[in-house]
């Protein structure tokens, strides 16, 4: 079992497969297809190496933030958290991740919605949380792999089809859809960046420097200096004392922060290069697979691909989507209760995107705003979500993007107060929604004759 979680869960070792078989169903020769496979496993690998380089460098600034302001409370983290669920729930984990891709793939085979989700690793978080949810709710053990696994599967849709109209505007065409289980804060991004009624000169990617400060165009100068600047104000509230002793390992303070500020600016850069490498294969090996098995279908990819349409938007949306964590962190404080910490990594992934996304419908002001408001989402969602975890709900962790916390308080609300039996009833009637057949929109056809 613990071999089929390694499989699912690496998306370097799913796409690859699945790039080989939509370059197998094109019939493409052998040199072909191992050259598409190998790019597309190592395109991969590439945006893993750089997304944890990335991870690296924010964790000491997430303990440097809670010393300087002394603060603390509950970090949503979905790593942190599915590591402590799978030692109770690993084999119905396993289970409903692999029964969810057959839904996923049956479902967009059979409806409209054509979107195979291929986030591994995300899907397994989903597959964790509703684990949990379902065992909370009282279900036996066939019960629970097959509401969970029908469920895994509806999310695995839906999450990629409600941002689809928003990456159809950035992309420029309907290639390609998103995987990543935060799409309600992304779509609400993309929303708040139409208030402003933004184009392309006032786009993130256009601002205006002064000639002498022309460098900063440079994505890869601007993310250095201005992590430079963040770590190294944030260092001198915590003070050398408690990071020589607990986090650089007696390196001086002021030099630890220079080098991981560099380290996120280098995840970055090799994160941009993965997706660029991923793209030029798996978009066209994927053909194979929507002409052979599921016609139109489109490959949701995991967030870092949508990086590269406006890197500035990156880490604008960053800064405020963390802005929006501290501003919901000081709003909990002075009410009481349970205290959510604003968690670094889920800002940086989730703030990125939606400052892309707000970007592309209302530029920078879009890009801000957006992100803002993303940050305000994955603060509040989790204080609801925890009371349907159990005794999980008890962990000083929780599940940090928004379509956890939205997934999680609608399954987890059902069953509190009607049961399983509620659950049951509420994914038969998504599923029968999801069949009715609808005419495409004409957004949706123009898109449709660009593929073409």
């Amino acid at each position: 079992m613990s071999t089929l979680i390694d499989i699912l869960s690496q998306p370097a070792i799913l796409v690859a497969l699945i790039a080989l078989i939509g370059l197998a169903a094109q019939r493409k020769n052998l040199s072909d297809t191992m050259k598409g496979t190998t790019k597309t496993f190592v395109g991969f690998l590439v945006i893993s190496a750089g997304a944890g380089i990335l991870q690296t460098a924010l964790t000491p600034f997430g303990a440097m933030f809670q010393e300087a302001f002394n603060v603390s409370g509950v970090v949503p983290n979905n790593e942190a958290i599915v590591a402590l669920a799978l030692t109770e729930f690993g084999t119905n984990t396993a289970l409903i991740m692999f029964f969810g891709m057959v839904v996923n793939v049956l479902i967009a085979r059979f409806t409209r919605f054509k979107y195979i989700f291929l986030t591994g690793h995300h899907t397994l978080y989903m597959a964790c949380m509703l684990a949990v949810i379902m065992a909370v709710a009282g279900f036996n053990t066939f019960g629970l792999i097959a509401a969970g696994s029908v469920a895994l599967g509806i999310i695995m849709t839906l999450s990629p089809a409600i941002l689809q109209p928003f990456m159809r505007q950035l992309t420029g065409n309907d290639n390609v859809a998103l995987g990543h289980f935060s799409a309600v804060g992304y779509a609400l991004s993309g929303l708040v960046g139409k208030l402003f009624k933004g184009s392309k000169e006032n786009s993130t990617e256009n601002i205006n420097f002064p000639k002498g400060l022309g460098f900063l165009r440079d994505s890869t100068v601007s993310i250095a200096l201005t992590m430079v600047v963040m770590y190294v104000i944030v260092a001198l509230f915590a003070g050398p004392t408690f990071i020589e002793a607990e986090l650089s390992a007696g390196t001086n303070f002021l030099v630890f922060s220079l080098i991981q500020a560099g380290s996120f600016a280098a995840g970055v850069f090799i994160i941009l290069s993965g997706v660029r490498l991923v793209l030029a294969e798996i978009v066209p090996a994927f053909k194979g697979i929507s002409t052979k098995l599921v016609p139109n279908a489109k490959p949701a990819l995991d967030v870092p691909i949508i990086f590269p349409f406006a890197p500035n938007a990156v880490l604008i949306g960053f800064f405020a989507s963390f802005v929006g964590g501290i501003v919901s962190m000081v709003i909990m404080i002075f009410t009481g209760g349970v205290i959510i910490l604003p968690g670094v990594v889920p800002h940086f992934f989730t703030g990125a995107a939606a400052g892309v996304f707000g970007n592309a419908t209302g530029g920078y002001k879009g890009a801000v705003a957006g992100a803002f408001v993303n940050g305000i989402i994955i603060s509040f969602l989790p204080v609801f979500l925890m009371p349907v975890l159990g005794d999980l709900g008890f962990a000083n962790t929780t599940f940090s993007d928004a379509d956890f916390g939205i997934g999680g308080i609608f399954f987890g609300t059902l069953a509190n107060y009607a049961g399983p039996i509620a659950i049951v009833i509420s994914l038969i009637v998504i599923l029968a929604l999801m069949a009715i057949p609808s005419r495409k929109n004409k957004t949706e056809e123009k898109a449709d004759k660009k593929v073409i």
